[in-house]
């Protein structure tokens, strides 16, 4: 049973996102905004609503020939000064900020407003706003729906909200990050020579990041740019103590050409002489463009597809054999920024392009 009031799905589709925005969900504290999504979306005849933990899926069940995921999370970052929402400007220059503004509560206004009103689409839609994308992914709610209910995410072809600026982004890298440990011996600072100093063991394998050049890897037609980044150190026990012991932590971006076992081996031959483990790993994905209906969906959108360069839930249904892309709204260099902002025509924009695909004449 819904717990809370629902949201008012009459109102614009920006208005929708503002409402969205102005509902904190944080990672870890979405049951509000679930309960509202809940409510909203039980209140549809046409559509059929299962709630697993803070996520919720409603479905169609008019027997159409094809079946389409349209999903995004409920969830953000921590907010930081920019809630509640705000809009700017004017007509075609308006622009919404906000904390979730890009990442990705416009994305799920547009496919709440839509589940709510679409009840005679052309294709059977699985409407999914899931919880728990920006943290471990251990904890997403996508995956958690594809281990415990994976009926639901039978579909023909998947498209998630995440920001792409209006247009469609293809498949997504992978993601996997590694810890390398060094160790030494402890000794008082003021002799430091009789220590045997851990950070400093970081120095080569530093400077070989430093030096490293991501390559640019083609996929089924699109470019995708790798990356190997150092992006945390840890070490030491006091200011006047050489440390024996250091952890350097590496993200490795690797296009979806790879597996994570070809990745793992390309990162553990890179840091030869290293002890490596890796603490975090997700797949990249294919652009997910060679079916018949994700070329349709592309030719609906219109322009050039693109690579998508950050992980994204696409690979969770690339990885049960679903094509899946991203077409959202927001610039996806914004995400998780304080100044979080999207343009209101980006929004219209996703919305007119979903309803015209979704109820187009399939006969």
């Amino acid at each position: 049973m819904a717990r809370h009031s629902s949201l008012d799905t009459t109102n614009s589709v920006t208005d929708l996102t503002r409402a969205l925005i102005d509902i904190p969900s944080v990672s870890g504290d979405e049951t509000t905004l679930a309960d509202a999504i809940e409510a909203t979306l039980a209140a549809c005849a046409h559509l059929e609503v299962i709630r697993d933990g803070d996520a919720v899926v409603a479905r169609t069940a008019l027997g159409r020939a094809q079946r389409v995921i349209v999903a995004g999370h409920i969830d953000t970052v921590p907010i930081n000064g920019n809630v509640p929402s705000r809009l700017d400007g004017s007509g075609e220059t308006q622009t919404l900020w906000g904390r979730g503004s890009v990442d990705m509560k416009a994305g799920c206004a547009v496919a709440l407003k839509l589940a709510v009103e679409l009840a005679d689409p052309t294709v059977d839609v699985t409407w999914i706003f899931y919880d728990h994308e920006e943290v471990a992914s251990s904890l997403n709610g996508l995956g958690r729906l594809a281990r415990t209910h994976a009926p639901l995410l039978q579909a023909d072809f998947a498209i998630l909200g995440e920001p792409s600026n209006a247009q469609l982004e293809g498949g997504c890298n992978g993601t996997m990050r590694v810890e390398l440990r060094t160790t030494g011996r402890r000794a008082h600072s003021a002799r430091a020579w009789t220590g045997d100093n851990a950070i400093h063991a970081l120095a080569p394998v530093l400077t070989r990041l430093a030096e490293f050049e991501p390559e640019t890897v083609e996929v089924d037609g699109l470019a995708y740019r790798e990356g190997l980044s150092a992006v945390g150190v840890s070490g030491g026990v006091a200011t006047n103590v050489i440390p024996d012991e250091a952890v350097l932590t590496v993200n490795y971006r690797f296009a979806p050409d790879k597996s994570e076992a070809d990745a793992e081996q390309r990162v553990r031959a890179f840091f030869d002489g290293y002890d490596v483990v890796v603490a975090d790993s997700s797949p990249g994905a294919r652009p997910g463009l060679t079916s018949p209906v994700a070329q349709e969906f592309l030719n609906a959108v219109g322009g050039d597809a693109t690579p998508k360069y950050g992980w994204t839930d696409v690979a969770r249904f690339s990885a049960l054999g679903i094509p899946a892309v991203n077409f959202g709204p927001g610039n996806p260099e914004l995400a998780h920024t304080d100044d979080e902002n999207v343009p209101v025509a980006q929004i219209e924009r996703c919305e007119h392009v979903l309803r015209a695909w979704l109820t187009a004449d399939r006969a």
